[in-house]
């Protein structure tokens, strides 16, 4: 009877022992998955207007519960997700058991704009939520913050810009000279006279690449009391260049260019206005090469060489042509070239409100009398008088050595062909002018 006693005791702590490894594991078990819970929760996770959406751990007690790995790695997340905006400090008994308590001391909040993206600091909120672990059980708190962090006024500063890889330029402008004479005994004939000038440019400049495209268009007509009506200016002209540098330093481009001149109505020698001299591409002239080109944007001068560059004279009228007009063979209709271009560009400002542009362009045949120089030398000043009235003075200097001048020497209405000439053209004229962007 004693021996079964003794047996039924055992049992009976055999049991009490076992329940309480149970009892011990399941806790264990629970400690983990709070702790888990924890590292899941991204730690810290603010909604708008300051408040919180999930607590903050702020205090954890667990006893003496030996788990050192698992410390280590929620930790490190700690570590990794709250500094630096956050400081953090734990009080550990020693390195094989979980920290008594790990306390989060918070310093500020970073706040980032969802529209502007700008960063700024603001203060903590008055109230802040901790999860603290008593056994197996959990409860939420709250905490009070005492200090609070100034909110700082951030100046949003625009860093960069979306770049513009094109630019452009437009003008229209109308100049506009008249004459008038009542009883004026010196003599002379009222007149009036008007210049249209209509400006476009399209310029690509983007690391290694430059496209510079430009368009102009002139046309003038003079009415005189005696004389009728003449026409003073007639220009068409489009031009483009493509150039590419090696590197973004360098203020050189190898570089192709295009030039194509002509114009829009007849020409007369006047006061005869039955035998056009001139028309619409009678005479054209196309200018296309390769070469390099210098572009100072800084100073507005650029430099443009090519050694081999075709020109082609283009005379389309069958009565100008059979009259070997503009340098063409008689009866043929084209005169094709090839040889060196050299082209200079120079824009400044001489005083406030005084520019000055200047054009000089030579080119010489390699086929045909090699070293006798075409010039074309445009050479123009405006005078701004406010943003919708300016003056301007202008000159344009030709020499070809292939067109010839004409004139009736005899007074028999024919016209006799002579030497080559410069022909020179001066301008003056205050008016409107518009400059806008498309």
């Amino acid at each position: 009877m004693k021996i079964i006693v003794t047996i039924f005791l055992n049992l009976l702590v055999i049991s009490s022992l076992h329940a309480q490894i149970k009892k011990t594991d399941e806790r264990i078990l629970d400690s983990v998955k709070v702790i888990q819970q924890v590292d899941s929760i991204n730690t810290i996770l603010l909604g708008e207007n300051d408040t919180l959406k999930l607590p903050i751990a702020d205090s954890l007690w667990l006893d003496s519960l030996h788990a050192p790995k698992m410390v280590h790695i929620r930790k490190k997340l700690l570590d990794s997700l709250l500094s630096p905006f956050y400081m953090l400090s734990t009080d550990t008994i020693n390195n094989d058991t979980i920290p008594k308590s790990i306390v989060f001391l918070p310093r500020y909040r970073m706040y980032i704009d969802k529209y502007t993206r700008d960063t700024s600091y603001i203060s903590l909120p008055k109230t802040t939520g901790f999860l603290d672990l008593l056994t197996n059980t959990s409860r939420i708190d709250t905490l009070k913050i005492s200090n609070h962090i100034a909110p700082l006024k951030i100046k949003r500063v625009e860093i960069s810009q979306i770049p513009v890889w094109w630019e452009n330029e437009n003008s229209i402008g109308l100049n506009l000279n008249e004459v008038g004479f009542i009883n004026w005994n010196a003599g002379g004939s009222n007149a009036i006279s008007g210049v249209l000038k209509i400006n476009l440019a399209r310029t690509y400049e983007r690391r290694y690449t430059l496209w510079i495209n430009e368009a102009s268009i002139r046309y003038g007509l003079n009415v005189q009391e005696d004389k009728g009506l003449t026409k003073t200016d007639d220009e068409i002209k489009l031009g483009s260049t493509f150039g590419y540098r090696k590197d973004t330093i360098s203020n050189w481009y190898y570089s192709a260019k295009f030039n194509f001149q002509t114009q829009f109505t007849n020409g007369f020698r006047y006061p005869n206005t039955d035998n056009p001299i001139s028309r619409l591409f009678a005479p054209a002239y196309l200018h296309f090469g390769i070469g390099t080109q210098y572009k100072l944007k800084s100073k507005l001068f650029s430099l443009y060489l090519s050694p081999i560059t075709l020109k082609s004279t283009f005379v389309l009228d069958k009565t100008l042509s059979n009259e070997g007009a503009f340098g063409i063979e008689e009866g043929r209709k084209s005169r094709h070239e090839l040889g060196a271009l050299l082209q200079g560009n120079w824009e400044k400002e001489i005083i406030k409100n005084i520019a000055m542009s200047n054009t000089l362009a030579l080119y010489s045949d390699y086929l045909n009398k090699f070293g006798n120089i075409d010039i074309d030398w445009v050479l123009k000043f405006d005078f701004k008088i406010n943003s919708y009235v300016s003056a301007s003075f202008r000159t344009h200097l030709i020499y070809d050595d292939d067109i010839k001048y004409k004139e009736d020497i005899d007074g028999d209405g024919k016209l006799e062909t002579l030497g080559a000439r410069v022909q020179l053209k001066q301008q003056i004229g205050i008016g409107l002018i518009y400059k806008f962007k498309l």
